[in-house]
C-alpha cells in the first residue's frame, strides 16, 4: 500500500527533527539543528574569506589588534568560548556590523567613526557575538533546509548528501541572512550582558543605537546590508537599554568607558570613501595607486570592491568587470578560456592604448543558462588585468560594441590632480574648555557639513555645548 504523500512529508519532517536536535548554548533548550558545529565553522570560515577578499580589511594593524582584543575578551566569557573567534574592521565607509556563523565578526570603519568610546564598541561586538552564541544563523539555515524537505527534497536526511557544500560556498550571501526581531532583541540582551561582564559601562549602548538611527539616511552605499534593516525600532532599543540598566538596581560608577583609548585608535583613520583605492569621476573609474583609468558604459550602476570594480546595465542583464589576473596576458587568456564549460572564439592580440592585450569572444554554460561576451587580458604597470563583459546569450549581441568600447578605454592615468588625491581622515581634538560645536568648527574646520559633524560626535547640532576635556572628531584632508 502506497503511503499518502502528505503523511510521507510529515513523517520525514518528524524524522529529521528527532534526529537533528541540539541544545542551544544560550537558552539550554532543545531545538532542531541540521548544521553541526564543524559545518557551522566551515561555512563561517569560507564566508569570512569571501568577505575579506571582496570587501577588504582596513590596513591598520594597531586598529585591527585593538578591535580583536576587545572582541576576544567578550567572546571568552560567552557560552561558546571554544569557537575560532575572529574580529576585523572592514574597509567600508558606511556604518555596519555583522556576524558570520562560527564566530567571524566584522565592523566597518564607518561604524567606528560614529562611536565615542570603547564601551559603545563593546556593546556592538557583544551584540554580534550574541547572534553566534545563540546560533541565530544556524537556526535560519536549518529552517530553510526543513522547508526544502517539506517540498520533497529528502536528501537532507542523509548528512553526506545534505548539500551543505553549496551552503558553505555561499560566501557573501551569508551576510544577507535576515534575523527576526526576536533574535535581534536576544542579541541585544546578550551583548548587554557580555559587555557588563567585562566591566563596560552599558549605559553607552543606548548612545550607539541613537547614533546609528541618526546616520541611517546618511549612510553611503554599501555591499553589506544595513545594520538597522531588521533591528527593532532604535527608539525602542534605547528604551530597552534603559530598562535593563534600571533592572540592575546597582551603581554603575567606575565601569569602563575609555573614550581616550578609543579616540587614540581612530585618530587618523580614513573617513568616507578612500580614493586611493579608486574612485568614479565624470564617467571614468580612476585608480591613482595603480595609475590607470577606465570608462564604464554611461548610465550603468558601478561598484568598487577590494578585488574588482564592475558595472551593471540599467536592465540588469549585462555586466562589465575589471579584476587582476595571474601571468602575462596571453597565458592568462588561455587559462581562462581553457576552463570547463567555456567555449572560446578566435583569439586576437592588439595594443590597447599601449598595453599588450589578448582578446576573445566566449560563451559559457552556467547554472542560470548560457552567457556570451568578450574577455580581454591587458599587461600594464607590472600587472595583468582582466576585463570581462557578458550577458545572457539572447541579449549579448546588443552589448558587444559596449563591451569593446569599455575594454578599449583602459589607459594610463596621467592627471596629476587625480594621482595626488588623498582620503579624508579623522582628526581628534581634546577640548581645553567648553564650547559649542559651531565654535569648534570655526576653530578646527572640517571638510564635512556641520550636521554630519554633529552625528559623528553624537551631539544634537551646531549650537550644542561640548564640555571641556572631551575628545571631539573633525574630518580633514581630501
Amino acid at each position: 500500500m502506497r503511503t499518502p504523500r502528505p503523511f510521507r512529508i510529515t513523517a520525514a519532517l518528524a524524522l529529521a527533527a528527532a534526529s537533528a536536535c541540539a541544545t542551544n548554548p544560550v537558552t539550554g533548550e532543545r531545538e532542531i539543528s541540521l548544521v553541526s558545529e564543524s559545518q557551522e565553522i566551515q561555512m563561517g570560515q569560507q564566508a569570512a574569506q569571501s568577505v575579506e577578499a571582496t570587501l577588504g580589511l582596513v590596513d591598520d594593524p594597531a586598529l585591527q589588534d585593538y578591535v580583536r582584543g576587545i572582541g576576544a575578551a567578550l567572546a571568552a566569557s560567552s557560552e561558546r568560548p571554544h569557537l575560532p573567534w575572529r574580529f576585523g574592521v572592514i574597509e567600508d565607509p558606511s556604518p555596519n556590523a555583522f556576524a558570520l556563523p562560527g564566530g567571524f565578526i566584522y565592523v566597518t570603519r564607518g561604524l567606528l567613526a560614529l562611536m565615542e568610546n570603547e564601551a559603545e564598541l563593546a556593546a556592538v561586538l557583544g551584540h554580534e557575538i550574541g547572534h553566534v552564541t545563540a546560533k541565530h544563523s544556524v537556526s535560519q539555515i536549518s529552517r530553510a533546509q526543513l522547508a526544502q524537505l517539506g517540498l520533497g527534497v529528502g536528501m537532507i536526511l542523509l548528512p553526506e548528501l545534505a548539500g551543505l557544500g553549496e551552503a558553505a560556498g555561499t560566501g557573501l550571501s551569508l551576510l544577507f541572512l535576515k534575523f527576526g526581531r526576536d533574535d535581534e532583541r536576544q542579541a541585544d540582551d546578550l551583548g548587554f550582558r557580555y559587555a557588563l561582564d567585562r566591566g563596560y559601562d552599558v549605559r553607552e549602548m543606548a548612545d550607539v543605537f541613537a547614533a546609528l538611527a541618526r546616520a541611517g539616511e546618511a549612510a553611503g552605499a554599501s555591499p553589506v546590508p544595513s545594520w538597522l534593516s531588521t533591528h527593532p525600532d532604535p527608539g525602542d532599543r534605547v528604551a530597552d537599554v534603559e530598562r535593563r540598566v534600571a533592572a540592575l538596581n546597582r551603581s554603575l560608577d567606575g565601569l569602563t568607558t575609555n573614550s581616550a583609548g578609543f579616540h587614540q585608535r581612530i585618530d587618523g583613520m580614513v573617513y568616507g570613501p578612500n580614493p586611493r583605492n579608486g574612485f568614479f569621476e565624470g564617467g571614468w573609474f580612476l585608480h591613482p595607486d595603480l595609475r590607470f583609468r577606465l570608462r564604464f558604459p554611461q548610465g550603468w550602476q558601478a561598484q568598487n570592491l577590494a578585488q574588482a570594480v564592475y558595472a551593471v546595465s540599467p536592465q540588469q542583464d549585462a555586466i562589465v568587470e575589471l579584476t587582476l589576473a595571474e601571468g602575462p596576458h596571453g597565458t592568462a587568456a588561455r587559462n581562462f578560456l581553457g576552463q570547463e564549460g567555456i567555449q572560446a572564439g578566435r583569439l586576437s592580440t592588439e595594443s590597447v592604448n599601449g598595453s599588450p592585450t589578448t582578446l576573445a569572444p566566449f560563451q559559457a554554460t552556467t547554472q542560470q543558462g548560457t552567457v556570451q561576451g568578450v574577455v580581454a587580458f591587458l599587461d600594464y604597470g607590472g600587472n595583468t588585468y582582466r576585463l570581462l563583459g557578458y550577458a545572457p546569450a539572447q541579449a549579448a549581441a546588443g552589448y558587444e560594441r559596449t563591451f569593446l568600447d569599455a575594454i578599449r578605454s583602459f589607459a594610463s592615468l596621467t592627471d596629476s590632480r587625480a594621482l595626488a588625491v588623498q582620503p579624508n581622515r579623522i582628526d581628534v581634538v581634546r577640548l581645553d574648555r567648553s564650547t559649542t560645536l559651531a565654535d569648534f568648527n570655526r576653530s578646527f574646520p572640517s571638510v564635512i557639513p556641520i550636521d554630519e559633524l554633529a552625528i559623528i560626535n553624537q551631539v544634537a547640532g551646531a549650537s550644542s555645548t561640548i564640555p571641556g576635556g572631551r575628545y571631539v572628531k573633525r574630518v580633514v584632508g581630501g
